[in-house]
Parts: C-alpha cells; sequence; structure tokens
C-alpha cells in the first residue's frame, strides 16, 4: 500500500488526538461532493431517502433543529445533518480514497475489516447554525468505542462561520462516561475547558483532519453569509456491535461493499455484522 500520512503525522496525531493531512479532495471532487449534496438536500437525488437520516437546522415555526429522522424534509439548503451517506455512491467512493483505507490499517490493524459508524454532512448555513456544546463522540449503544472520524471541509472552515473547536490533547480518557453520547457537564467544563486553550479547526475547502474520537471539541453560530459545510465519517472496527442490533456497512476488508454493489442495491437495507 502506498503511505500517504508521514511519521511525523502520526506521532503528532498519538500525541494531540488529531493531525491535518493536508488537501485531499480534489478541485475535482470537492466540486462533486458539493454538487451531490445539493442535490440530496433539494431532493433531486436518485436515492432512497427513506435510508436517509435527515435533520433541518430549524424546525418550520420554530428556532431550533428539526427532529432527525429518515426521510427528506422538503427541497432546501438549510439542513442541519444528514446521515447514511454511505448508502450513497459519491460519498462511499470518497469515503473509500486509499488515503483512508490507510488510516484505518494504522488504527485498528492490517487486514481487519472496517465498518462505517456514521458518513454524515454537517452544515452551518448562512447566518444559521446550531450552537454544539463541548463533548467527545463516543455510543453506549457500542460493544467498543470508534476510534477515528476523518473530517473533510467542504466549504472553508473559519471561526465566523462556526468552525469546530477542538481541546488537543483530550483524547485519553473518557471524561464523562456516564454520558452515553460523551457531553460534558457544566462542572467537567468549568474545570477542564475553562483552563484549556481551545484551538480553532479552519480549514481550505477540501483540506482533511483526522480526529480521535475522544477528542474534545464543540463549534458555534455561522455569522457570515458563507455556508460551513463538512462531510465526516466515522470509521469503526468491522465487528463492532450494536446493543440494539443497528446495522453498518463494511467499507474496508472483508465483506466491504463497493459502489457497484451499492448501485446493484440501492433499495436494500445493509447487513448487521
Amino acid at each position: 500500500m502506498e503511505h500517504h500520512i508521514t511519521d511525523e503525522q502520526w506521532e503528532h496525531f498519538s500525541e494531540n488526538g488529531y493531525v491535518r493531512i493536508g488537501q485531499v479532495a480534489t478541485d475535482a471532487e470537492l466540486e462533486k461532493l458539493q454538487e451531490r449534496m445539493d442535490d440530496i438536500m433539494l431532493g433531486k437525488a436518485p436515492l432512497d431517502y427513506d435510508q436517509i437520516m435527515m435533520q433541518l437546522d430549524r424546525e418550520p415555526g420554530k428556532n431550533s433543529p428539526g427532529p432527525q429522522s429518515k426521510g427528506h424534509k422538503g427541497a432546501t439548503l438549510l439542513y442541519r445533518k444528514i446521515q447514511n451517506l454511505e448508502l450513497d455512491p459519491v460519498f462511499l467512493e470518497y469515503l473509500q480514497k486509499p488515503i483512508f483505507e490507510e488510516v484505518c490499517t494504522k488504527i485498528y490493524g492490517d487486514g481487519t475489516p472496517v465498518a462505517c459508524f456514521r458518513a454524515m454532512f454537517m452544515n452551518k448555513p448562512a447566518y444559521e447554525g446550531t450552537q454544539l456544546t463541548w463533548h467527545q463522540d463516543r455510543w453506549r449503544d457500542l460493544d467498543r468505542d470508534p476510534q477515528i472520524t476523518i473530517y473533510t471541509a467542504l466549504d472553508p472552515a473559519m471561526i465566523k462561520n462556526g468552525c469546530v473547536h477542538i481541546i488537543p490533547k483530550s483524547h485519553s480518557r473518557l471524561i464523562n462516561p456516564e454520558n452515553g453520547s460523551g457531553f460534558l457537564t457544566q462542572e467537567h467544563i468549568d474545570d477542564i475547558v475553562a483552563k484549556a486553550t481551545p484551538l480553532p479547526m479552519e480549514l481550505k475547502a477540501g483540506e482533511v483532519v483526522l480526529l480521535h474520537n475522544w477528542m474534545l471539541h464543540s463549534s458555534g453560530t455561522n455569522d457570515t453569509d458563507i455556508p460551513r459545510r463538512a462531510f465526516s465519517v466515522c470509521y469503526m472496527h468491522g465487528e463492532t456491535k450494536s446493543h440494539h442490533g443497528h446495522a453498518f456497512t463494511r467499507v474496508f476488508g472483508d465483506g466491504a461493499i463497493s459502489v457497484a454493489d451499492l448501485s446493484q442495491s440501492q433499495h436494500e437495507s445493509p447487513v448487521v455484522y
């Protein structure tokens, strides 16, 4: 396998819980992902929307995000979150790039099958966006915690348009294991975050950063006319089980789905491993 990430970068990731790996998406790939995302939001993509989790940034008539549920919520670019994008051939092709397989091999071991816990579009629309408080990414439903998220900026990510902020070196332990989704209590925030120097993850469109899932992170709202869109993929050990029997799609190793497989079975559910 050709190596794309240097030993120095891996050392930085191990020590700090994150590492920038540069401009991974080509101009053509970035344009393709941006156009596909707009088509999905506008209901134009040839997808089974009943399998796609979608959430509006603002529920109609309310000043809060809409429910997270499967199905299209109307033709608008004002979605906050869209999940299950591993079921879309355009996003599947991108998340299976060799450089991402290299990351998974380094994290989970050579020959280990890798599944996608979630392939997710995150959006902070112009002059909108939802405040996301400090947390670590973990899910009590799983029998083991996924270790890596690969985050691709689809637009320039800046402080003013709500970029993610992280606390380097905060990934060594679960801070609030009692919370099934890794959110901190106010006491934790006062004790840890207030004493730290959060780092804004300002990124160019097409730039990629690797994040350990236990890295403390948060994000604010968008105060500009530039949307802050991103594609975030959480890769996990392929033998991870859900206590509730949820389905996961293998993306690397034995049993991995391909774009050709997906094109032939757009309306079939992913296999539960």
